[in-house]
């Protein structure tokens, strides 16, 4: 029988709200190698449950996170606040000496993520942003099918996360302030990273947007979690975007919390390419041509698919936890790596850009 000495890390989680509890820690006590030893939040309720939950025996409460990242014995931090502090908390943590998993998006503006993308360069510690659908069984698939070159040059796409009447009431995500915007920086951000990623281009040239804030104001409105309060609805409750890359592929970004509409998803892709397409609008299905005939075909994952590189089982947020620590424990590179995420966000300040300005948003070409 072969032995293996089991490789402890010691987590931090900074922020111990919603999406602390519904994805970072129930997913990273399923990880023999995790140890959640300290949990930080300003509402000490909230770290002294999560401790209680999750917390290793022996696990600490703090309500300031600067005296967390003073503890030697914490070898990764999970940022889990607001978007206002994703960039001061994650460069922190990074300067102390810890690795940095920063949930979605990267932060409020692109020179914020860029200065994380810069603390990463300078300490050497590792940083990934909570793009967890990158660890749908779909999205492996349709990933490696544009590895593979299946679809030739993918040059038209759509990043669709498009709700009805889904508006987030709880929290700071009405507030702009806190926030740096609404469905765009909230939803319209995974539907993005899956599709740059599927098309492997993180060059955009010019962009033009428009935001909307026209559904916000209705009182006692339909919506999966009770009215909103149109008096706190600071932020858009819709924004699409036209965005033209250095190379001349084009996609259209769309984006709802609210919107009168049937068609809709999240985090969702269509790809069009030279020898082929593909979507998520029902399922995943890829269509193609060939011996002067068109066909589609319906991938299925109900009999089994692939599981994402060594890990196993269907759930993204426990595939992304296992592979962010199997990259810290054995120093690879993240999945999400942080310079994909800084795109993701300039992309996103553009959109935000044109539609107050009226104008397009251009970018100067990066030479690789």
């Amino acid at each position: 029988m072969e032995w293996r000495t089991l490789v402890m890390v010691k987590i931090g989680i900074i922020g111990c709200g919603g999406i602390a509890n519904g994805k970072h820690m129930p997913a990273l006590i399923q990880i023999p190698e995790v140890e959640l030893i300290a949990f930080c939040d300003i509402n000490v309720e909230r770290a002294e449950k999560a401790k209680a939950k999750y917390g290793s025996a022996d696990a600490k409460v703090y309500t300031d996170h600067r005296e967390m990242l003073a503890d030697a014995g914490i070898d990764i931090i999970h940022v889990c606040t607001p978007n206002i502090s994703h960039a001061s908390i994650s460069i922190a943590a990074m300067e102390a000496g810890k690795h940095v998993m920063c949930e979605k998006p990267m932060a409020k503006t692109s020179a914020e993520a860029q200065a994380m993308v810069d603390a990463a360069r300078r300490t050497g510690k590792k940083l990934t942003i909570g793009y967890q659908n990158r660890f749908r069984k779909d999205s492996h698939y349709l990933h490696q099918v544009c590895e593979n070159g299946d679809l030739g040059e993918i040059y038209y796409a759509k990043a669709k996360a498009i709700r009805r009447r889904a508006v987030p009431t709880w929290g700071v995500f009405l507030d702009e302030e806190a926030q740096g915007g609404g469905p765009l920086i909230d939803i319209g951000t995974h539907a993005l990273d899956l599709t740059l990623w599927m098309m492997k281009n993180y060059q955009p040239k010019c962009i033009v947007g428009n935001t909307y804030h026209k559904l916000a104001s209705t009182r006692d409105a339909a919506n999966a979690w009770g009215p909103w309060d149109p008096e706190k609805f600071t932020v858009e409750d819709s924004a699409f975007g036209f965005i033209t890359m250095q190379d001349g592929a084009t996609i259209m970004l769309e984006s709802s919390w609210a919107l009168n509409t049937l068609d809709v998803g999240e985090a969702r892709t269509a790809l069009c390419g030279t020898k082929g397409g593909a979507d998520m609008n029902n399922g995943l299905r890829i269509n193609g041509e060939t011996y002067g005939a068109t066909w589609e075909k319906e991938v299925q994952f109900a009999v089994g698919g692939v599981d994402f590189y060594d890990a196993t089982g269907d759930d993204p947020a426990l595939l992304e936890a296992q592979s962010w620590i199997d990259a810290v424990i054995n120093d690879k590179t993240p999945v999400v790596k942080p310079e994909e995420a800084l795109v993701v966000t300039q992309i996103l300040e553009a959109i935000y850009s044109s539609a107050k300005t009226g104008q397009p948003v251009y970018f100067v070409r990066e030479e690789q």
